[in-house]
C-alpha cells in the first residue's frame, strides 16, 4: 500500500516493524534498500503524528475525566 494515511497506528507500526527487519537483514539491492528505508521513513513519520496527537488529546483530559476544548 503507498498511502499510508488510512493506515491504523498499529497497521503502520506493523508494517513499520517488517521494514526495519527486511533492511537490517541485509538482503536487499541497495536501490529496493533505498526505497524501503524511504518508506520507513514515511511509516515513522505517520506513526509519531499520530502519537502525538493522543498525546495532545490525552493532556487536554482534566482530573474530573472532562475533556477541555482544544485552543
Amino acid at each position: 500500500m503507498d498511502d499510508i494515511n488510512g493506515l491504523s497506528f498499529e497497521d503502520a507500526f506493523a508494517e513499520l516493524e517488517q521494514v526495519v527487519g527486511e533492511l537490517e537483514a541485509g538482503r536487499l539491492s541497495l536501490e529496493d534498500s533505498v526505497r524501503l528505508f524511504e518508506r520507513g521513513r514515511k511509516l515513522s513519520a505517520y506513526c509519531q503524528n499520530i502519537l502525538e496527537k493522543a498525546t495532545l488529546r490525552v493532556s487536554e483530559i482534566n482530573d474530573d475525566g472532562d475533556i477541555r476544548p482544544l485552543r
